[in-house]
């Protein structure tokens, strides 16, 4: 049977677990014919190539649009940076991000959660996902950036337009780049406008800070950085979040046992969320370029290759979790935990979307002790590296 990874397919979109399994076993270093691309499916490599930016560089992207671009036009997100760009630019903004940090943003959190969970109180179902995880996590990444309150929904919508792919659909639509032009603009804009008012928001903190040059001057952040920065947190604050709640309940329904536990003991919470991330990550695969060639189980990268990081994959295999790898079990420890990234490019909101994952599985125990989810009528998101469900019906009993 031919391996095959193809993640523009209905079985990449719908499920990849098995696609998984056969790469992990047989291509752990895949090549596909079609796209020419590699891919890592096994814990072990993919940990080693995150931490490898000499031979693979996060400067052409992360996509496969991005990336199979011979030419790629300048980027000022720092998600495609490599040191000492990246270490200056994150230094900026990562101490926004700590876990001590969050704290006090955890009344902002847990208010944004109860006024979207308050008013379903009374229904015998809704859509978590339409109703809940789908528009609180934008507006908690919007308000900590200072993004106006009337445009928060916007950047979610803008976000799931620039990563929707339809079956077989490599490359972006010009409605697509529409998303992606109109979306930098409004970023640009909105950063000009905030240098005249600032305010106590995370952008207007970027306005004022100074980066060290590579001269050792110091030097203030342009326009285009700092909407690149926002751009970046935007997108991922709304969808890592978005993805994982709706991923969780669904597993919880999955196995009612496990809900169990986490309702008997709701210390057991910040595990729920880490075994949640594990089991179904948000973020399927990262991709990198290949500077250098090198060999990997008997099979050679060439030189200047997209290349994916498939978390997806990795999260599952047995060779890192043990025989137990593919079912979901809230207390697993996990040595290591790389479903939002590792390495420099570690999600700088790793902290914030844990958080908003404890608070939102929290308040839904306590309102929905028990609950059934109807399967048959999820449906999943066809986009760009990110996946998850794009509705789910909950039912409160």
């Amino acid at each position: 049977m031919a391996i095959e990874f193809d993640p523009f397919s209905r079985q990449y979109f719908d499920d990849p677990t098995e696609m998984y399994v056969h790469l992990r076993e047989e291509a752990p270093c895949f090549h596909s014919e079609q796209y020419d691309f590699y891919a890592f499916s096994r814990f072990d490599d993919c940990v080693a190539v995150h931490r490898d930016t000499e031979n693979f560089t996060s400067t052409h992207g992360l996509t496969y649009e991005q990336l199979s671009d011979p030419d790629p036009p300048p980027m000022n997100s720092m998600i495609m940076m490599d040191p000492p760009d990246h270490t200056r630019y994150r230094k900026l903004v990562s101490r926004s991000f700590t876990p001590r940090a969050m704290a006090r943003y955890e009344e902002l959190i847990r208010g944004q959660i109860t006024k979207y969970l308050d008013p379903l109180m009374d229904r015998d179902e809704f859509d978590l996902v339409g109703d809940f995880s789908g528009p609180f996590p934008v507006e908690i990444i919007c308000a900590i950036l200072g993004v106006p309150e009337a445009d928060w929904q916007m950047i979610r919508h803008q976000t799931d337009a620039m990563l929707h792919r339809e079956e077989g659909q490599a490359l972006g639509t010009a409605a697509q780049a529409e998303a992606a032009i109109n979306q930098a603009v409004y970023f640009i804009e909105f950063v000009s406008d905030k240098r005249s008012h600032l305010g106590d928001d995370l952008v207007s903190t970027l306005i004022e800070a100074q980066v060290e040059t590579e001269d050792g001057a110091m030097t203030g952040l342009t326009d285009e950085d700092i909407a690149g920065f926002a751009s970046l947190l935007g997108a991922a604050g709304s969808e890592t979040v978005t993805k994982a709640v709706a991923n969780g309940a669904v597993l919880f329904h999955r196995w009612p046992e496990q809900w169990e536990r986490l309702k008997a003991d709701p210390g057991k919470t910040t595990a729920a969320v880490e075994e949640v991330l594990r089991y179904w990550a948000p973020s399927q695969y990262q991709g990198r370029y290949s500077v250098n060639a090198t060999e990997w189980h008997g099979v050679t990268i060439e030189a200047g290759k997209p290349v994916f990081i498939v978390t997806g994959a990795a999260n599952q295999d047995e060779r890192e979790f043990g025989p137990t790898a593919t079912q979901f079990d809230i207390e697993r420890e996990q040595r290591l935990a790389i479903s939002l990234g590792h390495g420099i490019h570690t999600c700088l909101g790793a902290a914030l979307a844990r958080m908003e994952c404890e608070v939102a599985f929290d308040e839904i125990r306590q309102r929905w002790p028990s609950f059934t989810i109807d399967e048959s009528r999820c449906e999943r998101v066809q986009m760009s590296n990110v996946a998850g469900y794009a509705n789910v019906p909950f039912s409160p009993r």
